[in-house]
């Protein structure tokens, strides 16, 4: 719990120096995609992880203290982004995207597939094979649970799974029916 408040805070503070820098793009990207999209996926494949949560949830008023700071200190910075903005305070000198005549989303773009291409396909990887290492630990045989085998079942005959058993009738007496 501790580790996702940390993540989910440091997430929003580098959105925020990117606002700051004048990189809104790049300021919601990172709350959309990382908050919004990774964040996501951490909390899926923790749970997926069959991690027994009974005593987690025991104490979960312990985080209140925790949590109540992280929402100080993100409303601190949203406040002190707010009030930046209105004195019109840049942070930063030189903004490429102006000194090359275009906009921040054209020179983002130009940037990352032509400079940048090789760490932008190595991040493509990387993500993909961390989403397949997931799907493989959600997979794995757990000790207690049942499986079909198809191949089993498609081989039972008639005769190792019904027996027909006759039974001799009595007959019916008056009051039974």
């Amino acid at each position: 719990m501790h580790a996702v408040l940390s993540l989910v805070l440091t997430f929003f503070s580098v959105a925020c120096l990117w606002l700051l820098l004048q990189a809104e793009f790049l300021g919601v990207v990172l709350v959309l995609v990382y908050i919004g999209a990774v964040m996501v996926l951490f909390l899926f494949v923790v749970m997926m992880l069959d991690i027994n949560t009974t005593p987690l949830r025991e104490g979960y008023v312990r985080y209140l203290p925790l949590t109540g700071a992280v929402v100080v200190v993100m409303a601190a910075e949203m406040v002190m982004l707010i009030g930046l903005q209105r004195f019109d305070v840049g942070l930063s000198a030189t903004d490429p995207a102006a000194a090359a005549g275009k906009t921040n989303l054209q020179w983002i773009g130009e940037t990352l597939f032509s400079k940048y291409i090789l760490p932008f396909e190595t991040a493509a990887v990387i993500l993909t094979v961390a989403l397949i290492v997931a799907v493989m630990l959600t997979l794995r045989r757990r000790p207690g649970t049942k499986h079909q085998d198809p191949a089993r079942q498609v081989a039972v005959r008639r005769e190792d799974r019904v027996r027909l058993v006759k039974v001799a009738s009595e007959p019916r007496q008056e009051g039974n029916p």
